[in-house]
């Protein structure tokens, strides 16, 4: 997220319920910090193989190339929450992402962050257009930052 506004539920424009798991909580009885990247994630790639993409044997795959997360409250075992997604950047090759993790059906916040993918070709590790069909799931969501 850019600034120091934090995002509101409204702010995103897809969804996706993800249910804690019990290895999600650390010893302090909270989901771990790593944990969000994983949400993260999840709902990225619920898009982009909407979108088309192939993870195992499609020719154009996406790199994260950056990652950041801001926590704000915590959640644990045995939770769900809603991670909220929209594009802030949608460029020829790389995308930007911005996710915010609410509890489920609340304007409670609990973190939120950003992902970039360069999309690749598969082979050659070199930046490839993103495919048309990922294009438009992804055109789909794009808001300002």
């Amino acid at each position: 997220m850019r600034g120091d506004a934090r995002p509101a539920r409204a702010d995103y424009g897809r969804y996706l319920r993800i249910q804690t798991r019990w290895a999600d909580n650390d010893v302090y009885g909270h989901v771990n910090n790593v944990v969000y990247y994983s949400y993260f994630d999840t709902v990225i790639n619920r898009v982009l193989v909407g979108g088309g993409l192939d993870p195992i044997e499609g020719s154009v795959i996406g790199l994260c190339v950056e990652s950041g997360c801001q926590f704000v409250a915590p959640a644990r075992y045995p939770e769900e929450l809603d991670a909220g997604l929209r594009v802030t950047k949608l460029g020829r090759t790389s995308v930007r992402y911005e996710v915010g993790i609410f509890r489920a059906d609340e304007d409670a916040l609990c973190a939120y962050g950003h992902f970039v993918h360069v999309f690749v070709d598969r082979a050659t590790r070199r930046p490839a257009p993103l495919p048309e069909g990922i294009r438009a799931a992804l055109a789909g969501l794009l808001r300002e930052g």
